[in-house]
């Protein structure tokens, strides 16, 4: 009889393509000789003894106290360099099934079949014509964030990048054994690189570092994703793409966070968001410049074959009259070639636009658009496919980019502006928190002055709990510039379960403001308001929060219909799925029907950006999905049915809802849960990792209150301990509140919502461990929260596989199960180093040295978990 686990490995191991083995194996064993070399062939046998040990473990072979009195008996130093050796597989582990990945969705990319989830797939499903309907109003707008979810350093983020290169080069079919020997070594070169990179950040991440990190997602991916994006929705709307004007208009607008989110962020001032803006202005004009240059150089097109256009001569006649010098040069360099001599101009004067030289510099993206389009038209006389083709995806990134590549939104909590509103009514000397709100607006004035009203005008506010707090900002606009007020959007943020069911009043009592109805006027009675997805989850439960967003979404949208707003409802959604996390699309159609409307804004946090945006093929793969799901959900034929499906199951819903809120409650409102947290996991080593510039508290609340800790340290800590609490708590005590199995069955599988709210919780199931779990939750000496967790995870367990009718936890999504069983040896190794850390730490019983090598030990556990499961905060 083969025990469950063991089987269960053994599928999984039979089940990995032979690609993505040998590219495991590959980079596995190139490691392994690095570390050889490095740490000596003791430090392998290490390495290898733990490996096969926990891997036995799970066959029933070896018991985990055992493994524990192995971990005891090493060296501090010898147990971080085997955290290391651990933490370097995963990463290179996850490297080879990202190319795996890429390949696979090249493979699926055939001729007369279109991909699943793709804008061709979303065409087929509605048809061309409503497509095209849908398309005019189409709006997706992903918001990068600083939140400190991404664990590894920007330097090993590089390296694995360099690797992966070199893994492309050495799988690239056809090359010569010399080629291939060249190709593998570099890849131990850039392998031994890895491993001698610290994984640990020795100082403090400052916003602008992050802004620079979030930079290079734009430099290496976003810029040449995005017009191939727009190109797989041209070409599914209709015949010719790329000799035609395209049918696809540009709908991606990318906002950024990024050095404008100062709520419990004192590091983020007034001068570090208008540095942001020029780092970001700096990076999307060096693009257009670098795009446009090679473009001109490729349109060799003599007059004689393609005859400019009398406007384009008129155009590079004035342009000579203005500068005759450079003009001139370019009709040496390119004699007969006037289309080529347009866009070198162009290019020249994108340069000038960077160096801020005023005489030849553009004012706006829209004279660049029209000098652009000048050319195209030109070009689209006798050279259609010049026309339409690479000019067109420049045109594009301008129309999406701009000159100031994505929105930089601020944010501040409610109780700052309303500190600083006291302070200015009572008169007298100001605070300097209160003179940094007024420098924050200045430079919001500054910002549009600059770049436009487009670069900056939406200014969030955290915890918004009456039409006060917004009106509160239009205040503080007035007393920081008087009538130059900058113009702003001011969207109020709901967190909290009490917040989003008060919501339609408070937005009743906006329609009061005149500044908002002065906005409403201006933007065709268009509104936006942001709901918060991680403090709800952390106030709630994962299952009583996703269902009341679910509602508030419902009373939302029938109050937009009320009062003829085009209202666009924010996601505050976070990487892990305790934060509302989870593939991005079936996200979108689990929406109320209504809410999308065509319309869909959301966080891409931390972590997230580098999964998502850290490689063209996947970046784009993302946002076709995204797009996919935003036409479908937005059709009314498919939003009838959700909304059928919402009303049949509402009442099961409140049962749900209410229960596994109930039972959520009763743990974490326990007078001693906050304490017994700190000592089960990680919580207050995780602020040593230096993720971001980012206090892992607000400092608002008691120093220990759960209400005052972020939701990504709750969710990162969690994570660690191998429960992954946030993601299912509770579900299990709301689904046996139920009578009818038949009902949660149909539920299920009618209804998108409560389908993806399972499928969530049935990720998380899969990635906690129990057994790891029960030692970890023993730390805290509470055995009465130990139970009340297991016995929760147990029910929950049982009940989400009865309702999915699986016989084990993600039995039908193969690929991420046998990503997370393969996985699951590998990350109880670091588990058993990191426990080892932190029971010692926990005594108290150490001295000053050994706890600082401890605390290395534990970060670098840390680090590599989070490799591990993929996921932090």
């Amino acid at each position: 009889m083969i025990d469950q686990g063991v089987q269960r490995r053994s599928e999984a191991v039979t089940e990995m393509p032979d690609e993505l083995r040998h590219d495991v194996r590959l980079l596995g064993k190139l490691l392994g000789q690095v570390i050889a070399e490095q740490g000596g062939e003791d430090l392998l046998e290490d390495v290898e003894r733990l490996r096969k040990s926990v891997i036995a473990a799970r066959l029933g072979e070896v018991s985990s106290d055992e493994i524990a009195a192995m971990v005891a008996g090493w060296e501090i130093d010898r147990a971080v360099q085997i955290a290391r050796a651990f933490t370097c597989y995963f990463h290179l582990a996850n490297l080879a099934e990202e190319h795996y990945r890429i390949r696979t969705l090249r493979e699926r990319d055939v001729d007369g079949e279109p991909l699943r989830g793709s804008p061709a797939q979303a065409v087929e499903e509605l048809g061309r014509e409503r497509v095209a309907e849908l398309v005019e109003g189409l709006e997706l707008h992903p918001v990068l964030t600083a939140h400190p979810t991404e664990a590894r350093r920007r330097a090993v983020v590089t390296a694995i990048q360099r690797i992966s290169g070199q893994l492309t080069e050495y799988n690239t079919p056809g090359r010569g054994a010399s080629e291939r020997e060249e190709s593998r070594r570099r890849l131990l070169e850039e392998i031994d690189l890895l491993w001698r990179t610290a994984q640990l950040r020795n100082t403090k991440l400052d916003p602008l570092d992050e802004v620079r990190t979030a930079m290079a997602a734009f430099d290496e991916t976003l810029f040449r994703m995005v017009p191939q994006v727009y190109r797989s929705l041209d070409q599914a709307l209709g015949e010719g793409s790329g000799t035609r004007p395209p049918l696809a208009r540009p709908y991606i607008r990318y906002g950024s966070w990024i050095g404008g989110d100062r709520d419990g962020n004192p590091n983020v001032t007034a001068r570090v968001t208008r540095e942001t803006i020029l780092i970001q202005a700096e990076h999307v004009l060096s693009a257009l410049e670098a795009a446009c240059t090679r473009i001109a150089r490729t349109i060799t097109a003599a007059a004689q074959f393609t005859p400019p256009s009398p406007e384009l001569r008129a155009a590079l006649r004035m342009a000579e009259d203005a500068n005759p010098d450079q003009v001139s040069e370019l009709a040496t360099r390119s004699p007969e070639e006037p289309h080529r001599q347009w866009l070198l101009f162009v290019a020249s004067r994108i340069a000038a636009t960077r160096e801020s030289d005023l005489n030849l510099a553009y004012r706006s993206p829209a004279d660049l658009l029209a000098d652009l389009r000048l050319g195209q038209d030109s070009l689209a006389r006798s050279a259609r496919r010049q026309a339409y083709g690479e000019l067109q995806h420049l045109i594009w990134q301008v129309e999406t980019f701009g000159f100031h590549l994505a929105e930089l939104e601020v944010r501040q909590h409610s109780q700052v502006h309303a500190a600083a509103l006291e302070e200015i009514r009572a008169g007298g000397e100001l605070s300097e928190r209160t003179e940094e709100v007024l420098a924050t607006i200045r430079v919001i004035g500054w910002i549009q002055e600059r770049f436009g009203v487009t670069a900056c005008s939406r200014y969030v506010v955290s915890f918004t709990r009456t039409a006060d707090d917004v009106a509160a900002v239009y205040e503080l606009a007035e007393h920081a510039l008087g009538a130059k007020a900058p113009v702003l959007d001011v969207v109020p943020l709901f967190e909290s379960g009490q917040d989003l069911e008060n919501s339609p009043t408070v937005l009743s009592g906006m329609l009061e403001l005149p500044q908002v109805q002065a906005r409403l006027a201006a933007t065709g009675r268009r509104m936006e308001i942001m709901l918060g997805y991680s403090d709800s989850a952390k106030e709630l439960g994962p299952a009583a929060a996703t269902l009341k967003l679910y509602e508030a979404q419902e009373q939302l949208t029938a109050w937009a219909q009320r009062h003829e707003v085009k209202l666009r409802m924010f996601h505050g959604r976070g990487g892990a799925l305790g934060r509302g996390g989870g593939p991005a699309n079936r996200a979108v159609l689990a929406q109320a029907p209504g809410s999308v409307a065509g319309r869909f804004k959301v966080t891409e946090q931390g972590e997230v950006i580098f999964a998502r945006y850290g490689h063209t093929a996947i970046a784009r793969r993302h946002m076709e999905q995204v797009t996919n799901a935003v036409l479908l959900a937005s059709s009314p034929s498919i939003g009838s049915r959700t909304a059928a499906a919402a009303e049949r199951f509402r009442p099961l819903a409140a049962q749900v809802a209410q229960a596994s809120e109930q039972a959520y409650r009763a743990l974490t409102e326990d007078p001693g849960f906050p304490e017994w947290f700190a000592l089960v996991s990680p919580l207050e080593e995780i602020g040593s990792l230096r993720l971001g510039s980012r206090p892992a508290r607000r400092g608002l609340g008691a120093p220990r209150s759960l209400d005052d800790l972020r939701a990504i340290p709750w969710v990162f800590a969690w994570a660690q301990t191998r429960v992954n609490l946030p993601g299912w708590y509770g579900l299990g005590s709301g689904l046996a509140a139920v009578d009818s199995m038949e009902e949660l069955r149909a539920a299920y599988a009618e209804w998108p919502l409560f389908n993806a709210m399972l499928d969530n919780a049935e990720m998380s199931l899969a990635k906690t461990d129990r057994s790891i779990a029960e030692r970890y939750l023993a730390l805290g000496g509470r055995k009465d929260f130990a139970e009340q967790v297991l016995t929760e995870y147990d029910l929950t367990r049982r009940l989400v596989l009865e309702v999915t009718g699986h016989t084990r936890l993600l039995e039908n999504r193969k690929v991420l199960s046998r990503a997370v069983q393969l996985r699951d040896p590998y990350v109880d190794a670091l588990s058993h180093l990191q426990l080892r850390a932190l029971s010692a730490l926990r005594t108290g019983e150490v001295g000053e040295q050994e706890r600082e090598r401890l605390s290395t030990l534990l970060l670098l556990s840390v680090n590599g978990v989070a490799a591990g499961l993929q996921n932090t905060g």
